[in-house]
């Protein structure tokens, strides 16, 4: 291995611990603990080491957003059977959101932190672009399978994305002791009258 490659495969190793050092300083105290600082001392490196890879908190902020909707894109995918029905898709989709804010409430957290992501967001991130798309995806098949016409797929999709939403933020992340049952009833019942106010 050369000199170059070394020093590469040296600063991948850094940047890695980094963000390994980040990840448990947040699962252990929160997103508000988090300090370019606290990263530094944790890895026993100065602070300027940590600016050579994130420019700033919200730079590391941003690689955990960017890694979350992988994952959540990832499960969608995994979960949702393009070969069933919609309602059927519909209902895996949101048991695959509903999971993922489970199991991963720390990403959830700063993810969403602000709300469900704007219009703006959604076209200059690739990664929540693909959350949105499949989402919609998804969505186009119940209204084809309605055979109703005029229906707003945008307007379906942030209707959908708020309830997820919503039913995540009142259950998952104000309560101290995160059920461990996937879904939610309140998730179950509320994606009944989506369906619904689709295919009805």
């Amino acid at each position: 291995m050369g000199l170059t490659e070394r020093k590469q495969r040296q600063q991948q190793e850094l940047k890695e611990r980094i963000i390994q050092s980040s990840r448990e300083i947040v699962e252990n105290e929160g997103w508000a603990a988090l300090s370019i600082r606290k990263i530094a001392d944790a890895i026993e490196y100065s602070v300027p080491v940590i600016y050579k890879h994130f420019e700033n908190k919200e730079a590391i902020a941003s690689y955990f957003v960017i890694e979350g909707f992988e994952i959540l894109e990832a499960k969608i995918v995994a979960e949702v059977n393009r070969e069933e029905n919609a309602a059927s898709q519909i209902k895996s989709m949101a048991t695959a959101y509903w999971c993922f804010a489970v199991e991963n409430p720390k990403h959830y957290e700063i993810m969403f932190g602000l709300g469900i992501p704007s219009c703006e967001m959604t076209v200059e991130s690739m990664e929540i672009k693909a959350v949105s798309d499949s989402m919609l995806a998804i969505i186009d098949t119940a209204i084809a399978e309605s055979g109703k016409k005029g229906i707003d797929r945008y307007l379906k999709l942030r209707t959908l994305w708020s309830i997820l939403h919503g039913i995540v933020a009142l259950e998952l992340l104000q309560v101290e002791n995160r059920p461990n049952v996937c879904p939610s009833e309140v998730l179950k019942d509320a994606m009944d009258g989506y369906v619904k106010s689709i295919l009805l």
